[in-house]
């Protein structure tokens, strides 16, 4: 592999910026938060019905792709860089991190507690919505915002031989020469700065988690301390795998994670009540199927409860904050493949992934709830869902070990989270990044540090959520980046591709 050269430019700026915003707005933490509050209560609410026809139609605009002439399309040429079931643990890994292992414990503990559509809380109606809505939002909706930057990129990437992984360079089939320019770089700063503030997200759901189960472990009082440390023991394994590159670090810690995942998975759903989490998880599933249309577009204009807006909007905002670094790392370890296969397995591969631990974690805590074993959901209302999660896994059988086995996950998807998050930082900040090349090894480490530095500064001020919030704000540019995408893709397939010429099908079926 050889090492690529950076844009000194957008490093130092993107730095620079990434840092003064993050030091404003904790020293201005409490002038902040309102306003930024206020911003998102303005996203959520006023743009509603945007945010549903935009991931509604993007899920239809990518089975379109797949299977059309255009799904043949090879990206890249030779055969896949990595074997299916890498690949797709190194998608799954980079996208969802350890807030698949909080939300699927307590998503629908949130929704039992204040279900949609008006319905009674704690009801039976409020318990069969709460998995369904849970697997509504980490489905196929949520992995098409992530799908579809991915497919343009990738296509500017191999298609298009742009040298570049960058928002900006995909962009240029509909800016032009404006891609170019002091536009493009504010572009690839605005994607620096949202995923940042995903990885804000990360920390703040993922460390504290994993901090009150070690309190529990060991015998401590969780602090701000423990915290710290636990911070720099990820950065320490994301770091190592980082520098080791794709193949050697990134792909090996995504096996590692999705076997360990698995495992956990298997052992809960087998010493738990196994029937009531399977026949809760297919009713939920058949909710889901028969109700996808009103789901993807429901705002409750009528009865205003907010419910839609506090969760599903909230959700397309914030997996939007996060697609650009999606879409550059899955488009960048995607040579060799189809643009049908890149659409299928990513909508299913995610999809897959997520409703597994939803139907396994979220039944367990359910059951518990339900059956009386546990109260979660006053735990829940009065010490938060690390609490909960942590009272959810004491009641498993063979606790002593299964607390602990959570920890080794927990740090592994945050660190599987954040190694592809410094490659792909490094790669946003690299001049040019042709197939075969990586970013620099000590432009890597660099972005490590910052990361690490960033994480344990905003947990010791407490300044997490002002940054995440801001990152979901950013998501405002992000809506636009991806009409610019579609325009993007539309004309380079028209112009690349006419009809006329036959050229999809005949070389796809060569290549195949």
């Amino acid at each position: 592999m050889q090492n690529a050269r950076i844009d000194s430019f957008i490093f130092w700026f993107a730095i620079i910026v990434v840092l003064l915003a993050t030091v404003s707005l904790v020293i201005f933490r409490e002038s902040a938060e309102p306003v930024l509050d206020q911003i998102m209560t303005g996203i959520t609410f006023k743009m509603d019905w945007a945010w549903q026809f935009l991931t509604i139609g993007l899920f239809v605009l990518l089975i379109w792709l797949a299977f059309s002439r255009f799904g043949k399309i090879r990206l890249g040429e030779g055969k896949p860089e990595f074997s299916t079931f890498s690949w797709g643990t190194m998608l799954f890994t980079a996208g969802m991190g350890t807030s698949i292992m909080y939300w699927s414990m307590v998503e629908p503990l949130y929704y039992y507690s204040g279900p949609p559509f008006g319905i009674e809380p704690g009801s039976q109606a409020a318990a069969e919505w709460s998995l369904t809505y849970a697997l509504f939002h980490w489905g196929i909706s949520a992995w098409s915002l992530y799908a579809f930057p991915t497919v343009v990129i990738a296509y500017s990437y191999f298609i298009r031989k742009q040298p570049s992984l960058k928002m900006s360079v995909a962009l240029r089939g509909a800016l032009g020469k404006y891609a170019d320019g002091w536009l493009g770089k504010v572009i690839d700063i605005l994607v620096i700065w949202s995923l940042i503030g995903g990885l804000g997200t990360t920390l703040g759901l993922g460390v504290p988690m994993v901090s009150q189960v070690v309190a529990r472990v060991f015998g401590l009082e969780p602090s701000l301390m423990l915290d710290a440390i636990l911070v720099i023991l990820i950065t320490v394994v994301y770091s190592a795998s980082a520098y080791l590159g794709l193949h050697k670090g990134i792909r090996r810690l995504s096996d590692l994670n999705v076997y360990l995942a698995l495992a956990l998975a298997i052992f809960v759903l087998l010493a738990g009540p196994t029937l009531f989490i399977l026949t809760y998880f297919t009713n939920s599933f058949g909710m889901m199927i028969q109700n996808f249309a009103m789901m993807s577009f429901y705002t409750d204009p009528i009865g205003q409860g907010g419910f839609p807006q506090a969760w599903t909007v909230f959700y397309w905002a914030w997996f939007a904050a996060t697609a650009p670094f999606m879409g550059l790392f899955v488009a960048r370890i995607s040579r060799g493949r189809t643009i049908r296969q890149l659409i299928m397995h990513m909508l299913l591969w995610g999809s897959v992934g997520a409703w597994i631990y939803f139907m396994v974690f979220g039944g367990y805590s359910m059951n518990a709830e339900l059956t009386g074993k546990l109260d979660l959901s006053g735990i829940l209302a009065e010490k938060g869902g690390d609490a909960a999660i942590v009272e959810i896994l004491s009641s498993l059988p063979l606790s002593a070990i299964v607390l602990p086995f959570f920890i080794v996950l927990a740090v592994i998807f945050l660190s599987t989270s954040l190694d592809s998050a410094t490659y792909v930082l490094a790669a946003i900040a690299t001049k040019e990044m042709r197939p075969g090349q990586e970013p620099a090894r000590w432009h890597r480490m660099i972005w490590g540090g910052v990361l690490a530095v960033m994480g344990i500064s905003l947990l010791l001020v407490g300044g997490l959520r002002v940054v995440q919030t801001s990152a979901v704000i950013v998501s405002i540019p992000i809506f636009l980046f991806y009409l610019l995408l579609i325009v993007s893709l539309i004309r380079w397939l028209k112009k690349d591709f006419p009809k006329k010429s036959g050229f999809v099908i005949t070389q796809a079926s060569k290549e195949e």
